[in-house]
């Protein structure tokens, strides 16, 4: 029986993420996110479960990818595509040369084009996971920011505009620049081979884990300050310190 806890715990997360989808594609950001939220947690224990256990398997690696996919491949690009298709509603595109920024209408449903390139974000995050199964490199560190990490930092956004009420950030965040933007920088990161450190901990000790502690305590002092507008600072700060580690090694 105990070699299915993580897989159920695997399946607990690819559930999360099926109601973040159904809430996404309604427009409740602030559901859909607590949803992920969970998805990630659970993803966070299956893992921790499976070694505790002593059950890895491949049969768990596999799932726990098509799971990740859904909880923080698919419903980032949903939410991404949704804040686009918001932005070119508010923005006169008159800077484009075509009319992608023009509605169509299809049946009930309405949407600009370029709110299809939000759809970079799943399939960088479906590559980057693929790559993540086959390459043996990646156990002890990550070649490219994990799909869960950029889930946080496009879930954030909305979040920002549900909970901050600051019209500076709100500015900006429905700018459709800016989401263009982030769009290609966290797709790119998704599949850079960037090496970041990875939160697993093998003891308990300050001078192995030295860079996690920091982390970790950034983190929070990071959310307590600035409340959702501290996850993008988080992952900036997640990149900055893998860098300075890496450059270190060098």
């Amino acid at each position: 029986m105990k070699k299915h806890i993580p897989n159920i715990i695997t399946l607990l997360n690819l559930f999360c993420g099926c109601i973040a989808v159904v809430l996404a594609v309604n427009n409740n950001f602030v559901a859909a996110s607590f949803f992920v939220f969970a998805g990630i947690f659970f993803d966070f224990f299956d893992g921790f479960a499976a070694r505790l256990l002593g059950v890895q398997s491949n049969l768990g690696i596999q799932l726990d990818s098509l799971a990740d996919l859904v909880t923080s491949g698919l419903v980032p690009g949903i939410i991404m595509f949704r804040l686009l298709t918001l932005a070119s509603d508010q923005t006169a595109l008159a800077t484009l040369s075509n009319d992608w920024g023009d509605a169509i209408h299809w049946h009930d449903f309405t949407f600009a084009p370029i709110a299809l390139i939000g759809f970079l974000v799943t399939l960088a995050s479906a590559y980057r996971l693929a790559k993540f199964n086959v390459d043996e490199e990646q156990q002890t560190a990550f070649k490219g920011l994990p799909t869960p990490a950029n889930a946080l930092l496009i879930l954030s956004l909305p979040l920002i505009i549900e909970f901050q009420k600051s019209d500076a950030m709100n500015n900006i965040i429905v700018n459709v620049w800016f989401l263009l933007g982030l769009t290609l920088l966290s797709s790119y990161l998704l599949v850079s081979p960037i090496r970041l450190f990875a939160l697993k901990f093998k003891d308990w000790s300050f001078k192995a884990n030295g860079i996690r502690y920091i982390f970790i305590i950034l983190s929070v002092v990071f959310l307590i300050v600035f409340q959702f507008a501290g996850i993008p600072l988080i992952i900036l700060s997640y990149i900055a310190m893998s860098l300075m580690a890496n450059s270190k090694q060098v």
